[in-house]
C-alpha cells in the first residue's frame, strides 16, 4: 500500500480541466474557474462553442479510456461535472458515471493528478427523512441509479486517496439555480456564488484529504450538517429565505403521503419508468 502524501495546492493553477463544461453548473464555473489557472481545459460530448482566451477544448466521452487519459495529460486538479446528472435507465448511468469515474480515476493516476473536485449528490442520501439532520460520516442511502452512481463514486474516490494519495472533495450538491423552485429547494439550495466558493475552497485548502460535503447556502431549513468538512473553510454567504414567501405561494398544498414530500430525494424517490 502506498502511504498518502500531502500535496499543497496552490492559490492559481497552471492548467485546470473542467469536465461537463456544457451543462448548467459547468457553464456557471467556466468563466469564474478561468480566474483561478492561466489555462481551462473543458470538455463534454455537448458543444462547447467557441474557445476563449486561455481555454482549450477537448471533447471526450467519459467511458473512452484512452481518450480520458489524454484529456489529464498535464493538468494540476479536475473539476469533475461530467456524466448523467439525472435519474436514467442504469445501462446510461452506468457507462458516463461509474466507467466514466473508473477512467478519471485511473487516468488521474497515471498522469499524476492529485487534486479532484467530484461532483457528487445530495442523491447519495436521498432516502433520509426529510425530519433528519444528517452528516457526511452517516451511511449512504441512495434514491436510485443515480444516487447509487455517485455513492460508488464517492467509494471509489476514497480507494484512491488510500491507495495513491489522490485528494479528492465529493461535493453532495443540492440545488443550484438562480432560485428555489419549491419548497424542498429552501433547504437544498445552493446559489451560484456559493457554489464557486465551495469549489475554490476545495481547490485551495492546503490539506484537503478525502472530504465529502454537502453543496448548499446558509438556508434557514437544512437537513444537512456540514461540520466535518469545516476544515475547507468553505462558508456560504446567501441563503434561500429570501425566496420563501414566493416559493411557499406557488406551490400547491402537499400531500404528506407522496415520498418525494417525506424523503430529503424528493422526486428521486418515486419509483421511475426504468424499474421492470
Amino acid at each position: 500500500m502506498t502511504t498518502p502524501q500531502v500535496h499543497i495546492s496552490p492559490l492559481r493553477f497552471k492548467r485546470l480541466l473542467l469536465t461537463g463544461a456544457a451543462g448548467g453548473l459547468g457553464q456557471v464555473l467556466r468563466p469564474r474557474l478561468k480566474a483561478r489557472c492561466d489555462v481551462l481545459r473543458l470538455s463534454d460530448v455537448a458543444d462547447l462553442g467557441s474557445a476563449q482566451p486561455g481555454e482549450e477544448l477537448m471533447p471526450v466521452r467519459l467511458e473512452d479510456r484512452a481518450g480520458i487519459l489524454k484529456l489529464l495529460a498535464g493538468v494540476d486538479a479536475v473539476v469533475h461535472l461530467g456524466g448523467v446528472s439525472t435519474e436514467q435507465a442504469f445501462d446510461l448511468i452506468l457507462q458516463a458515471n461509474i466507467i466514466g469515474a473508473y477512467n478519471l480515476y485511473e487516468a488521474a493516476r497515471k498522469q499524476g493528478v492529485k487534486r479532484i473536485v467530484f461532483a457528487s449528490s445530495n442523491h447519495v442520501t436521498g432516502y433520509y427523512r426529510q425530519d433528519q439532520v444528517i452528516d457526511a460520516t452517516m451511511p449512504a442511502r441512495p434514491d436510485g441509479h443515480y444516487g447509487i452512481s455517485k455513492a460508488y463514486g464517492e467509494d471509489l474516490s476514497r480507494f484512491y486517496f488510500d491507495r495513491y494519495g489522490i485528494e479528492t472533495a465529493c461535493l453532495r450538491i443540492g440545488s443550484s439555480f438562480p432560485e428555489p423552485k419549491d419548497r424542498r429547494m429552501l433547504a437544498t439550495w445552493l446559489s451560484y456564488d456559493d457554489l464557486e466558493r465551495l469549489v475554490v475552497a476545495c481547490l485551495t485548502t492546503p490539506v484537503l484529504g478525502h472530504t465529502i460535503v454537502y453543496g448548499m447556502s446558509d438556508n434557514a431549513t437544512s437537513w444537512w450538517d456540514n461540520t466535518p468538512a469545516r476544515h475547507l473553510g468553505f462558508r456560504p454567504l446567501d441563503s434561500s429565505e429570501q425566496f420563501r414567501v414566493a416559493t411557499e405561494g406557488r406551490q400547491a398544498p402537499l400531500d404528506y403521503s407522496d415520498p418525494a414530500v417525506t424523503y430529503q430525494g424528493g422526486a428521486f424517490v418515486r419509483t421511475g419508468p426504468f424499474e421492470d
